[in-house]
């Protein structure tokens, strides 16, 4: 294949860094380490307290803000002037467009109006760094501007399509016009890419590939296991999608059982404090702890001091928490949804429960707060499964091939696939 990206490429994502998205942050890291040249985007400013580590301040500031300079009057209109004196026809195109893909009310298409302002800016952007190749993390709205950008400035683009919220909307952000755009897509699961192929013609159907978020099984567990503490961990923005009140009400159960456990609850959120009530509420005390958001690096030291994680979430995609628990040998307990399953095997990695399940998760807790030998062997297997198939090196090795192909359609779903 010749490889057709020559200038730098550029990332962009709703907000960027969030602590709840570090998984982003590892792969700009690794596409850097294998020698392509990544510019940061993020549509809005990020909150003070997601830059948790000198990671994430580093990349704050090094990172174009779309929203903030689109919010200077003067600014927006030399973008969009710029644009158009260099390619009316394309700015015309995505005002077209702008139009044709807007969801319908007058709310939705203020917002599709919003996004039309700031792709100028970010086009602008894009052409004066030289840019080559634009790519998106999550198909909401941030990829509604990149389709518009990438409009715009002739750049191609593509989309990393997570799930699950987007396949509650699919028609209302447009999926199938951007996966018929789009140079190509990145799907983080077999699961992922089958919810695409409902919604994008069968024509398309060949750029959608498997392309998974990942870690650096070096940086997790590399301290051998020699103690078995009964030490609980939860990694996770405490939203209601996560179902911590389940894990608050499998801990209060367990309490007679396994008076000597604890739990750390990693993450912040908007359930922060009804969360905490509960807890109170049960008696908890200091069985657990909220710890609040934490850098990569703290996560890593507390994974190497925990004994297992606990995920009962409602929906995901596929977790890079788990990815890191697994990788820090540490047996793992997930709600059996979406892709989860595609990452841990149930009796051998972990357990997997039926989603809201509370008895259930219940069982399993006990299962491995009381049998430490069965978590030791778990923990060997989930590690294994991280080296094998979620090595963020890896990965982000496929990705760059694909970002660097003349055509990524004729490239296989998977790197090895027939």
């Amino acid at each position: 294949m010749v490889e057709t990206c020559q200038g730098p490429v550029a990332y962009l994502s709703g907000e960027y860094p969030r602590a709840t998205d570090t998984f982003i942050q590892r792969e700009v890291a690794q596409l850097r380490a294998q020698g392509l040249e990544v510019l940061t985007c993020s549509i809005r400013k990020t909150d003070s307290k997601h830059h948790v580590g000198p990671e994430q301040r580093a990349e704050f500031a090094a990172t174009f803000q779309v929203q903030q300079q689109a919010k200077n009057p003067a600014h927006l209109v030399r973008a969009h002037l710029s644009v158009l004196r260099r390619a009316p026809g394309r700015w015309f195109g995505a005002a077209a467009l702008a139009w044709r893909i807007a969801p319908p009310g007058i709310r939705a298409g203020l917002w599709q109006l919003f996004y039309f302002l700031q792709a100028a800016v970010l086009a602008d952007h894009l052409r004066k760094r030289g840019v080559s190749h634009l790519h998106n993390h999550f198909a909401n709205s941030s990829c509604s501007v990149a389709i518009l950008a990438s409009r715009m400035s002739g750049i191609p683009f593509s989309f990393t399509m997570h799930g699950p919220a987007i396949f509650y909307e699919p028609k209302h952000w447009r999926i199938d016009e951007k996966m018929a755009r789009a140079k190509f897509i990145s799907c983080i699961s077999h699961f992922c890419r089958a919810q695409g192929m409902m919604f994008a013609d069968q024509a398309h159907w060949p750029k959608l590939k498997i392309v998974h978020c990942g870690v650096d099984p070096d940086k997790y567990g590399q301290t051998p296991r020699t103690t078995f503490g009964k030490h609980i961990v939860f990694v996770g923005r405490l939203d209601a999608i996560k179902g911590v009140p389940l894990l608050l009400d499998a801990v209060a159960a367990l309490r007679e059982r396994h008076p000597d456990a604890r739990v750390s609850i990693v993450g912040d959120g908007p359930h922060r404090a009804q969360l905490e009530q509960q807890a109170a509420r049960l008696g908890l005390g200091e069985m657990v702890h909220f710890l609040g958001y934490r850098s990569q690096d703290a996560v890593a030291d507390l994974l190497a001091q925990a004994d297992m994680l606990v995920l009962p979430s409602f929906a995901e995609g596929v977790p890079v928490v788990l990815m890191e628990a697994m990788a820090a040998r540490l047996p793992v307990i997930a709600s059996q949804v979406a892709g989860v399953g595609e990452l841990v095997e149930d009796g051998v990695s972990g357990h997997l429960i039926p989603a809201g399940d509370t008895q259930s998760l219940i069982a399993r807790m006990d299962h491995l707060l009381s049998h430490p030998e069965v978590c030791a062997k778990m923990g060997e297997a989930g590690r294994a499964k991280v080296v094998a198939d979620f090595d963020i090196r890896k990965e982000a090795a496929w990705l760059k091939t694909l970002i660097t192909s003349d055509d990524p359609a004729d490239r296989p779903l998977r790197p090895g696939d027939l």
